[in-house]
């Protein structure tokens, strides 16, 4: 397993329960910008599914490039743009793993994303959605960059993410994300994006994220999902 070296990751897994679930929980990730192969990006994700999991929640720090979005707003992805240029599944594909082709049409699995609205709702927590552009890192982007993504449709933008979604979606997990914005996207505010700003939104924003997430993770125990389609119905 590739050893991240970004600050504020701490690369290792931890494993317990939350709520009855069953969780693995990964501290810090690896970038494509670190100079690692994609196979290296999505290993984590990937070792994950093997052990059990079927359902993956994705999290990052993201831009935010839609004017309603401010630093510590959470963000849940309903799509993303995949501009790294790169993809997890290139080269011979493993039949066991997953399709050659796999459809992303629901990369971002509706149902979790309606779960997480209902958490969101019921903590009261203010719960942004939007288009996520991921992009290859590591410098922040440009005005221009941005004014391109935000044609794009892209509501936020960050260095992480769509190849983990591709590589457990090419699986079969479900996969719920979720951004947290930590600053506002390069030419949209006075001041321009800086690392340690990052961290500290970040920091600010934890509580409610940490809530959000621990309210999924209760409604993704057997008993209620069995109870939630039963309403459906």
């Amino acid at each position: 397993m590739a050893q991240s070296g970004v600050a504020g990751h701490r690369g290792r897994f931890v494993m317990g329960t939350l709520a009855g679930v069953s969780v693995c929980a990964m501290q810090g990730r690896v970038h494509l910008y670190e100079g690692h192969a994609p196979s290296d990006v999505v290993r984590g994700v990937r070792a994950m599914i093997a052990l059990g999991a079927k359902t993956i929640v994705l999290t990052n720090a993201a831009g935010g490039i839609r004017k309603d979005l401010d630093p510590g707003d959470l963000m849940m992805i309903e799509d993303h743009l995949n501009l790294t240029g790169q993809s997890p599944l290139t080269g011979p594909n493993d039949d066991a793993i997953g399709p050659r082709f796999p459809a992303l049409s629901d990369a971002y699995d509706p149902e979790l994303r309606t779960l997480a609205q209902r958490v969101a709702k019921t903590q009261r927590l203010k719960l942004r959605s939007g288009i996520y552009a991921g992009l290859l890192g590591p410098a922040y982007e440009t005005p221009a960059e941005v004014r391109m993504l935000r044609v794009l449709g892209a509501d936020a933008v960050g260095m992480s993410t769509v190849l983990e979604t591709i590589a457990a979606r090419h699986m079969g997990a479900r996969v719920l994300g979720i951004s947290c914005v930590t600053n506002v996207a390069a030419g949209l505010s006075d001041t321009p994006p800086d690392h340690a700003e990052v961290q500290a939104t970040a920091k600010i924003a934890e509580k409610r994220f940490r809530a959000l997430l621990a309210g999924v993770i209760a409604g993704c125990a057997p008993a209620k999902r069995s109870k939630a389609k039963k309403g459906k119905r």
